[in-house]
C-alpha cells in the first residue's frame, strides 16, 4: 500500500492570486466608469472644472490628488489583465521555493514598484498635460483642431508600434519565463528591482498609447477599453507582436482620417 503524498497546494494558491488580480481589475473599472459616470452627469462649474470656452481642459479639470487617484484604479483596471501572467509566474517560483522550506518572498513587493512606475508617469503626464494647458491658454485654434492634435497623437503612436524600442519592450513582457530567467534577483530587493524592471518595460512598450487618452479624454471609458483591449492582445494573445504590427496600420490611417476630418475623432474638448 503506497502513502499518498500530498502536494502543496500551488494551483490552489495562484487560483486564488488570480481571482485577487481579477478582482482588483474588476474594482478599477467600476471606480473609473463610476467617476465617468459622475463627470458626465455633473454641472462642470460645479465639480470645479471650469473650462472657459475656446480653453483647453486635458485634465477634466482634476486636482493632481484625485487625478493620480484615477489614474492608479485605471492602471489597475487596464493593466492587471495583460500583466497577469508575469504576476503569476513570479507567485509561482516564490510559492515553489516556500515548498522547499527556502526564502519566500510576497508578491505584492513585485506588484508595488510596477504600480509605482505607472504613478510617475501618471504624474508626468499630468504635468505635460498643464504645460500644454498653460500654454494653449485662450487660443481657439488649439480648441478648434484638437481632433487633428489627437490625430497627429495617433500617427505618431502608430509609427511608434514598428520601433525597435517597442518591439524590445513588447518581447519582455510577452515572456515571463524569459523575463524570469534574465532579471531574476533574490529577495525582497530582488523582487523590487525586478517589479521595477517590468514596470518600465510596461511602460516603453505602451507610453504612446496612454498619452493619447488625454486629447481623446481620460474619462472617455470607451478609448480605455480600446487601449486596454489592444494591450492585452498584444501581451497576452497568441501573435501578440502581428496584433502589434496590425494596430500600427490602424492607428496612422485613423490619425490621418482624423487629421482630415476631425468629425471622426471626438476629443474631451469642446
Amino acid at each position: 500500500m503506497t502513502a499518498t503524498v500530498k502536494a502543496p497546494p500551488l494551483r490552489e494558491e495562484r487560483r486564488f492570486l488570480l481571482l485577487v488580480l481579477s478582482a482588483l481589475a474588476v474594482a478599477g473599472w467600476a471606480v473609473v466608469i463610476w467617476q465617468a459616470v459622475t463627470m458626465d452627469g455633473t454641472d462642470h462649474d460645479s465639480m470645479g472644472m471650469g473650462m472657459e470656452m475656446g480653453g483647453i481642459d486635458l485634465t477634466m479639470g482634476m486636482a493632481a490628488p484625485l487625478f493620480l487617484a484615477m489614474w492608479v484604479a485605471m492602471m489597475v483596471a487596464m493593466m492587471f489583465p495583460a500583466s497577469a501572467p508575469m504576476i503569476l509566474a513570479f507567485d509561482r517560483s516564490q510559492s515553489r521555493k516556500r515548498a522547499d522550506g527556502g526564502e519566500f518572498v510576497p508578491t505584492w513587493l513585485f506588484v508595488a514598484p510596477y504600480l509605482a512606475v505607472w504613478f510617475v508617469f501618471g504624474l508626468l503626464g499630468y504635468g505635460l498635460a498643464l504645460v500644454f494647458e498653460d500654454l494653449a491658454g485662450e487660443s481657439t485654434w488649439a480648441a478648434d483642431n484638437m481632433s487633428r492634435i489627437a490625430g497627429g497623437f495617433l500617427v505618431a503612436a502608430g509609427i511608434y508600434q514598428l520601433t525597435p524600442l517597442k518591439r524590445v519592450c513588447l518581447s519582455r513582457c510577452r515572456s515571463p519565463l524569459s523575463f524570469m530567467l534574465s532579471y531574476w534577483r533574490d529577495g525582497r530587493r530582488g523582487a523590487l528591482n525586478m517589479g521595477l524592471r517590468h514596470g518600465l518595460y510596461c511602460v516603453g512598450c505602451c507610453w504612446v498609447l496612454f498619452l493619447l487618452l488625454f486629447p481623446i479624454g481620460v474619462m472617455n471609458v470607451a478609448a480605455m477599453v480600446a487601449v486596454a483591449a489592444l494591450v492585452f492582445a498584444e501581451k497576452a494573445l497568441p501573435g501578440g507582436e502581428r496584433v502589434a504590427l496590425v494596430a500600427a496600420g490602424i492607428l496612422v490611417a485613423y490619425g490621418l482620417l482624423a487629421m482630415a476630418v476631425p468629425e471622426v475623432l471626438p476629443t474631451s474638448v469642446g
